[in-house]
């Protein structure tokens, strides 16, 4: 016989809701204050060790030796090639799209541990029948709001009242089916914005591709007096923001390609164990 069900509480969609946006509220703080922080600490960094070495690399430059001549200056030295504003900037971008794929590789972890647990304790040999449900879905209820609004325990528990309200297993299979589809859009516009920070830091490097060409040519007339010093630093800025800013640009491509993978096989996983624990056990009269 099925248990007498409870009607569900009224106030428990919008608890939902209240939850869901206040976990919205706090990715937008983490993500406002991870850029913050990045700015600030990259800053410090560039403003006590990095420009320093290079302005004392470049000053050697002015220096004459006892037989009149210059000394070779080390272009290709590490703070050199980072000394710019846009070299600057393209990091910033770079830390602050890595902490906002490493939160959303949390998550997905998080989510991933749950497929280990064992929400609804159905045996081999019984049977789930629309009548109970609800009965099956409480357990899930009762669970914190942050838990109950993850992945699997979301998907189980709508299987479950998607199956009491229509009493058809093809329905409730579809509706997993959706819902994981929305899992996975919901997943990918998480990600728009390190998407455009991905298209931006090379958009940065070409800036300063198109600054170093500018420095380049306004040292031209020099140039041809023949101190080419001015053209070499110039063209060191293009090459040196170009470097940059494309090396960022893989990295942050890389791990955003894996984190994309890893939610896939979290969505793929959630509903193989979905179809495996539930539905298959469902049973109509």
């Amino acid at each position: 016989m099925s248990a007498v069900l409870k009607p569900v509480p009224e106030t428990m969609a919008p608890a939902k809701a209240s939850s869901m946006r206040i976990s919205a509220g706090k990715e937008i703080l983490y993500s406002l204050g991870a850029l913050a922080l990045a700015a600030i600490l990259v800053q410090a960094v560039y403003a006590l060790w990095i420009r320093p070495h290079a302005e004392a690399i470049l000053a050697e430059n002015t220096q004459v030796t006892a037989d009149g001549k210059r000394p070779i200056l080390h272009l290709r030295s590490p703070y050199i090639i980072l000394k710019d504003y846009e070299q600057e900037t393209a990091i910033i971008l770079t830390i602050w799209s890595l902490s906002m794929l490493a939160i959303q590789g949390r998550l997905v972890g998080q989510s991933r541990k749950l497929l280990d647990k064992q929400y609804i304790d159905v045996g081999e040999n019984r049977v789930v029948m629309p009548e109970d449900a609800r009965a099956y879905g409480r357990p899930i209820e009762q669970l914190p709001g942050e838990e109950q609004s993850m992945l699997l325990p979301r998907t189980l528990l709508m299987a479950l009242n998607r199956f009491s309200a229509t009493r058809s297993v093809q329905d409730t299979a579809e509706a997993v089916r959706d819902e994981c589809e929305l899992e996975l859009s919901r997943l990918d516009a998480q990600l728009s914005m390190v998407r455009f920070t991905a298209w931006a830091i090379p958009a940065i490097g070409f800036v300063g591709t198109v600054r170093g060409i500018g420095v380049a040519l306004q040292e031209s007339q020099r140039a041809i007096q023949g101190d080419i010093s001015g053209v070499t630093l110039g063209l060191g800025v293009t090459f040196n923001a170009t470097l940059v800013a494309l090396t960022l640009c893989i990295i942050v491509m890389f791990c955003l390609h894996q984190l994309q993978q890893a939610q896939d096989r979290l969505v793929l996983d959630t509903r193989m164990a979905v179809d495996r624990n539930l539905i298959r056990h469902m049973r109509v009269r």
